[in-house]
């Protein structure tokens, strides 16, 4: 020891808060304190230890070292929790009392918040100013949360530092980027202002307020020692403040600090090499630069500090072998001397319960960690934690527990905005605000959460009625404002007489089932028009959102008896009812157009965590690497070892740069590396330890972590392959948990129903889909299965293509010559009727209407250069059922228009908005519809025309540029057909395939000649499990037509 100071350590290989509490009780810490069984004795003992996680654990050991004796435990307290009341009533007591609370995070928020969007609304006019440069910045409300967080974070990490806002005043502008220029005028802003906020609300910020309390508790055990022990374990002294507080108890009569795991092996001109002040930022992320800095505060040297345990021989063997390999990169040419003290045997001993577990992906990774960790506690007793920075990871260990049973206790725990009761708010948010997304409404709909007054079940069939009703099918963008009106119109329109065609389920639904639909609706609708009646407000205030969210919330998440514990059960639920009561309760004003609301309420909540519930499985644990230390486990999992988790990759700072922050004596990035390294350092000295990483961190390749691969290459390539080959006995393992009986993928299905029961009519529209997809016709015409509208949504090209086929079937109806001077007019008009009975949403209609008025003037000149061929036209022919030959099997259909010719032959023509089909497609009879409308022209299936020749088969082309053109289907490939060689052919080929298909051994084969390879986005792909017989290499199969 130096002088009255004392300070030890428990090094990385023995168990930190067992150790320290056997040292307290043998009297070895303190001179002349022993635990003697007295049960008053451990009562004057003070413990500081640097989490509540810690402290909770301590005083577990203690129990549990005292065994069933009666005793009154000492006080343990996590650094920074101090009794602000025990201060106020010391002697000189004046700074504790004239100490301001802490300002509240959120109200800290909504004060900043303002501020940051301020500024961003005169950036543009600042850098103008400044760099005679324009530049557009978005001012959203959310962003400014955004920022306002960042903001508040960097004021804490300053005053956690001890360093002085106003020094930014100081730092020389003409060293800093034009960026970094613009934000430091920001800052001073914020600092000439900050201070002034806090005292008209007599606050403090939390960062100072803490280091307040720091140095007064210091000031207080310095002025009055106090009789029983004081002891500070565990910490680093990474905040100043606390270092100065352990310097202070360090020199207490009855005073002692406990570090961990400082280094007492690493060669002296190394450490002082991390020591030196000033050094260069690569030495502070070396795993013991925080500690050299700490004893040099305390006013020790490494000597002075003595080891109060000593770890079995194997595990000081492999703390001594990670010393090395993490020692400073400046004398890593020492290398060869140090690693030659190691022998073989040695480092087969440190290692012989370390494992090196690296998968292939980061399921892999977690399948295989989450084997390690059962496997770790299936002898009684025993207990495993695995210790990782990556959060993704965390989870996927944690659903991979669950198939064994085990529910870990994640200190994590889930990010609140992933809970039921926040998922239902923000749904809520975007169907009040964001009108016209019919998915957000349905998830709204179909929440676990969502009650109405009603019962689940209820609710659950009233929405399957009103999904199918008003959600789906067509196209429109509904408005949880007008559902209820939504779902009349929609009934109307399937109860029409003139709708040819209502839904199939149309008929199943009953009075008594849409009543209850329309009931849901009108509840729905009346719980969310609090939200509602704000939604064009461009200056609305953040609490009375807050308190109309609250009320929108609690009536969707009401229950039939008017209850609202699931609303707010568990703790996720009263987290969500804190966060929303501090939002109401903040004294801060912040106002934003209510649209923006959504997106503040998400910004608002996504930092916010819901800490596991009791009851989980305390044998097995997930934790970061602050909740991991000074744990003992016996079996240690370090996952997500790779760059970016093992260490973090530095975040730069939105407000300061690497220069700004030195200019006033911030520590730079380098340091958290350095606390990381340590955490690293110490879990190495468990027991059991697995080092987990994949290969892959999503689609790339991961780089494993710097200290991992300082680590193998010091050990030897020979004895990192024995860590990997227990490694791939878990990954092995985790592989055979979903290895399942080898079975033959299913074949592609052919189904062979009888023939009494196969289609005897087809419209032409369907023979396509005869011969690439026999099975989509099996299920709609045999089956009678009948797809699901797709989701109701905003009109596409499939719509614009049936409104401009509407536009021209009404001009030819209503305008017979297109050489007469009003022919562009006409078909304007019709244009406009057309456009108004379709109400398309403005903005669609602002893009499709000068679309049409482009190609109209195509159009009509098209029109007119075959006017004088043409001596009637007809749209929308349609023709009558057909007898296709000796098949039995009749074919009707549909033309877009028939232009009659002079000499007594005709044109079929087919609009396209679109490029499919294409004309070879077309010319070749894989999309045979022209050339069988010839051929149904040809027999008189037309009635209104007679039996006629045709003489073209062409498609229209209308292009997006205005252009209109005539494309010939009769020759391709330059090889030139006539129009009734072309249509006999379709016939006969079409012949051909009914009969092959009244055949009764032919089966209707799935996806027999598809349109794109691999695609499967049929109607009826998943119901032919084509993803799993084309997986199989069945996709080759040879099928269809005879």
């Amino acid at each position: 020891m130096s002088g009255s100071r004392r300070v030890f350590s428990i090094p990385p290989g023995a168990p930190f808060l067992p150790t320290l509490a056997e040292a307290l009780l043998s009297g070895r810490l303190v001179p002349g304190f022993r635990f003697d069984g007295d049960p008053l004795a451990l009562a004057d003992a003070t413990i500081y230890v640097p989490t509540r996680r810690a402290a909770r654990a301590l005083r577990g050991v203690f129990v549990d070292r005292l065994g069933g004796r009666s005793a009154i435990l000492p006080v343990v307290r996590p650094l920074g929790e101090f009794d602000e009341d025990e201060a106020a009533f010391e002697a000189d007591a004046s700074a504790a009392i004239d100490l301001a609370p802490p300002i509240a995070a959120i109200e800290r928020l909504l004060l900043l918040a303002p501020l940051v969007r301020a500024w961003k609304r005169r950036l543009p006019a600042h850098v103008a100013a400044l760099f005679d440069e324009e530049i557009v910045v978005p001012a959203s409300a959310a962003d400014a949360i955004w920022l306002a967080r960042d903001l508040a974070r960097l004021m804490d990490e300053i005053e956690t530092e001890g360093t002085d806002w106003t020094r930014l005043a100081d730092l020389v502008t003409g060293n800093l980027a034009g960026w970094w220029q613009v934000t430091l005028d920001f800052l001073s802003i914020v600092t000439e202002n900050w201070p002034l906020l806090l005292e008209e609300r007599n606050r403090s910020n939390p960062a100072a307020h803490r280091n307040a309390l720091i140095r007064l508790e210091a000031a207080r055990l310095k002025r009055n020692p106090p009789i029983g022990p004081v002891i500070a374990a565990g910490s680093t002294g990474s905040i100043p403040a606390t270092a100065e507080l352990l310097a202070v108890i360090a020199g207490l009569p009855s005073g002692a600090v406990v570090l961990p795991g400082l280094d007492l092996m690493l060669d002296e001109p190394s450490f002082q090499a991390i020591a030196v002040p000033g050094a260069r930022p690569a030495l502070l992320g070396h795993p013991q630069y925080g500690l050299a800095k700490l004893i040099g505060k305390i006013g020790v040297l490494r000597g002075d500090v003595e080891e109060i345990a000593f770890a079995e021989r194997s595990l000081a063997l492999r703390a001594a072998l990670v010393v090395e390999a993490l020692r400073p990169a400046e004398t890593t040419e020492l290398w060869v001397e140090t690693r030659a003290r190691f022998t073989a045997g040695d480092i087969t001993e440190a290692f012989a319960d370390v494992t090196l577990l690296e998968a292939a992906g980061e399921r892999d990774e977690a399948v295989a960690i989450a084997v390690a960790l059962k496997r770790a506690v299936e002898q009684p007793g025993q207990r495993a934690a695995l210790v990782t920075g990556d959060r993704a990871l965390a989870r996927r260990v944690s659903v991979e527990l669950l198939r064994f049973g085990v529910v870990a206790d994640d200190s994590g725990g889930t990010p609140l905005i992933n809970t039921p009761a926040a998922g239902l708010l923000r749904l809520a948010l975007q169907a009040a605000f964001r009108p016209g997304d019919p998915v957000a409404l349905l998830s709204l709909l179909k929440h676990p959460l969502l009650g109405l007054g009603l019962e689940r079940t209820s609710v659950r069939h009233a929405v399957e009625i009103v999904e199918l009703v008003a959600l789906r099918g067509g196209t429109g963008r509904p408005d949880v404002a007008s559902l209820p009106e939504l779902f009349d119109a929609r009934l109307l329109e399937f109860d029409d007489r003139g709708n040819r065609r209502p839904p199939f389920w149309r008929s199943r639904l009953s009075v008594r089932r849409i009543e209850e639909a329309r009931d849901l609706l009108i509840r729905l609708t009346a719980a969310l028009a609090p939200l509602v009646a704000y939604r064009d407000e461009e200056n609305a205030d953040l609490a009375t959102l807050v308190r109309a969210s609250v009320v929108a919330l609690e009536g969707l998440g009401r229950s039939a008896g008017g209850s609202l514990s699931e609303l707010y059960a568990d703790d996720a639920g009263e987290k969500l009812a804190e966060l929303l009561r501090g939002l109401v309760a903040a004294s801060a004003s912040f106002s934003f157009a209510a649209h923006e609301w959504p997106d503040v309420m998400e910004a608002l909540i996504a930092p916010e965590t819901v800490k596991p519930a009791q009851g989980t499985d305390r044998n097995i644990a997930i934790w970061g690497a602050l909740e991991a230390r000074l744990q003992n486990v016996d079996t240690l999992v370090i996952g997500g070892l790779n760059e970016g988790v093992w260490p973090r990759k530095p975040e730069s700072d939105r407000f300061m740069s690497r220069l700004m922050k030195t200019g006033i004596d911030l520590e730079p990035p380098e340091r958290r590396v350095g606390l990381a390294a340590h955490d690293f350092q110490m879990a190495m000295g468990a027991k059991q330890v697995v080092l987990a990483r994949s290969a892959r961190s999503g689609d790339a390749p991961a780089v494993p972590s710097r200290w991992l691969q300082r680590l193998l290459t010091f050990i030897g390539k020979d004895h990192a392959a024995v860590l990997r080959r227990r490694g791939d006995e878990f990954l092995s393992w985790a592989r055979a948990l979903d290895a399942g009986e080898r079975r033959d993928f299913a074949p592609r299905p052919q189904p062979k129903p009888p023939l009494d029961v196969r289609p005897r009519h087809f419209s032409v529209t369907e023979i396509e889909t005869l011969r690439r997809d026999p099975y989509a016709i099996y299920a709609r015409r045999i089956l009678r299965l009948m797809p699901l509208d797709p989701v109701i949504r905003d009109p596409g090209a499939a719509e614009r293509g049936t409104l401009f086929h509407a536009i021209l079937h009404l001009f030819s109806r209503t305008v017979a010559d297109p050489l007469v001077p009003e022919a562009l007019d006409g078909l304007i008009a019709a244009g406009r009727a057309c456009f108004a009975e379709a109400a398309l949403p403005p903005d669609v209609e602002a893009v499709w209407w000068p679309r049409f008025e482009k190609l109209a003037a195509g159009i009509i000149e098209w029109e007119r250069g075959r006017a004088f061929a043409v001596t009637m036209r007809h749209a929308e022919e349609h023709a009558e059922k057909t007898g296709v030959g000796q098949s039995g099997v009749t074919l009707s259909g549909y033309a877009d228009r028939v232009d009659l010719l002079a000499g007594g032959m005709a044109d079929i023509l087919d609009y396209k908005t679109g490029s499919s089909p294409s004309k070879a497609q077309a010319h070749t009879l894989l999309s045979p519809q022209l050339a069988l409308e010839g051929a149904l022209l040809r027999r008189g299936a037309f009635k209104g025309l007679g039996a006629r020749e045709p003489s073209q088969l062409a498609f229209i082309r209308l292009k997006p540029n205005g252009e209109v053109f005539e494309e010939s289907i009769l020759e391709y490939n330059r090889q030139p057909r006539t129009a009734t060689d072309l249509a006999e052919e379709a016939w006969a080929r079409l012949e051909k395939l009914l009969i092959h298909y009244a055949n009764p051994s032919t089966g209707y084969l799935s996806r027999a000649l598809p349109f794109r390879e691999g695609e499967t986005d049929g109607d009826y792909d998943h119901l032919a499990r084509v993803l799993e017989w084309s997986a199989g290499g069945d996709a080759d199969d040879e099928g269809g037509e005879a």
